[in-house]
């Protein structure tokens, strides 16, 4: 799974990134700061099983907080994209086709409205942000449009030809943005074309079904960002209104990344997504100002910076995925002591043989049992996970 942050030039997408993984990047207010994707790993939020057992968890991978595990999840940072990206503009198909792997994307925008549509400052307020979301949302859709054409004429005859196999071409004509059958089938009803007649089909019919295939395949959080500028809020809630399809959520990146920032020096004790901090170190006036600030003017009115809430509801939210702890009814440790030292995020509605394929095929191979290990129940390879569960599997040699 593969989370990608997308926006214009400027909109604090790499700081976001930054606040999301800790890593390294080239923050700069020009456009096309980030000229190659950035890829780190950011973390969502789960909350760990350790204090159902009353033990004390040692993750391999991730960290944990006070009972709050943090399950790593790769991010890609794409160089901001402009109006006119799937004509090339601003490098824009080198920039689109790195968001191919991307399976949610998550908006970063000026909310504020402080930068233009290229990226460049202008004052705040003058510009209004709703229009970076609607040319990102047609840029995406003419990628895809483009994509879908390639051979157009020569697919719809081959597939008015073989009726039976309409479904199967368009899905291997799309299968790079991980479109199978059964995907195509659903929009294809969905745009109600003539099946019969794939060679009359429209180019309003054609656009319309790539917008159903970006919105499966590339599904959008909206992260609100700058909110704590003037006039923020209410493009926010205008926002809101505008796109009630969407999730739109309040961020300031640059608060995030403050505040771990000052945790990873032990000034704060901070866990990312938390309504408040502690400060357990000795701070300068001008860091006590600015912890202040984010205090009164992020954390008390909006309950969170947002960076975290951004990632955990495109993991849960959009993705639809779910956490499950391998574990055993007698020994929740692996062979080197770690207790619970793993955790997995696959999508919802697995079975325990899913389970079992995701640990290693072998254990897929030859599934025997599976074992609920919170109520000791043995369970069949077709049931059904949910969040939070610990399973152990069972399988011959």
């Amino acid at each position: 799974m593969i989370i990608g942050l997308v926006g214009k030039p400027s909109s604090g997408k790499s700081t976001f990134f930054k606040a999301l993984t800790l890593a390294d990047v080239l923050i700069a207010a020009y456009p096309f700061a980030t000229i190659d994707p950035n890829k780190g790993f950011g973390h969502v939020r789960v909350h760990c099983v350790e204090k159902f057992f009353n033990v004390k968890c040692n993750p391999r991978f991730g960290y944990c907080l006070s009972g709050i595990r943090f399950v790593p999840v790769e991010v890609i940072d794409v160089a901001g994209l402009v109006p006119g990206a799937h004509e090339g503009k601003g490098c824009g198909n080198k920039f689109l086709d790195d968001l191919r792997q991307a399976d949610a994307l998550i908006h970063v925008v000026d909310i504020a409205g402080s930068t233009n549509e290229k990226g460049e400052p202008v004052s705040v307020g003058s510009y209004d942000p709703a229009f970076d979301i609607k040319f990102l949302e047609v840029e995406l859709d003419m990628w895809y449009l483009s994509i879908l054409k390639k051979g157009w004429e020569k697919l719809a005859r081959q597939m008015q030809q073989e009726k039976s196999q309409i479904t199967k071409v368009i899905a291997k004509q799309l299968s790079g943005l991980n479109v199978d059958e059964e995907m195509t089938d659903s929009v294809l009803k969905k745009v109600e074309v003539n099946l019969e007649k794939p060679v009359e089909w429209t180019e309003e019919q054609l656009l319309h079904i790539a917008q159903e295939f970006r919105k499966k395949t590339k599904p959008m959080i909206i992260a609100a960002n700058k909110i704590d500028l003037p006039g923020a809020f209410e493009n926010f809630e205008r926002i809101v209104k505008e796109f009630p399809d969407n999730i739109v959520i309040p961020c300031s990146a640059e608060s995030e990344l403050a505040l771990k920032e000052a945790a990873k020096k032990n000034l704060i004790n901070y866990i990312p997504g938390s309504s408040s901090f502690e400060i357990t170190g000795k701070l300068t006036s001008q860091q006590e100002k600015a912890l202040e600030f984010i205090q009164k003017n992020i954390l008390y009115k909006f309950g969170n910076t947002g960076v975290q809430g951004a990632i955990d509801d495109a993991v849960f939210k959009l993705l639809d995925y779910i956490a499950i702890f391998p574990g055993g009814v007698n020994k929740l440790s692996d062979s080197k002591g770690n207790i619970l030292p793993d955790c997995f995020l696959i999508p919802s509605g697995s079975t325990a043989l899913d389970f079992a394929y995701k640990l290693h095929s072998d254990f897929g191979d030859n599934f025997i049992r599976a074992i609920d290990v919170k109520t000791k129940r043995t369970v069949g390879k077709d049931h059904v996970l949910k969040n939070g569960d610990v399973i152990e599997i069972i399988s011959g040699k």
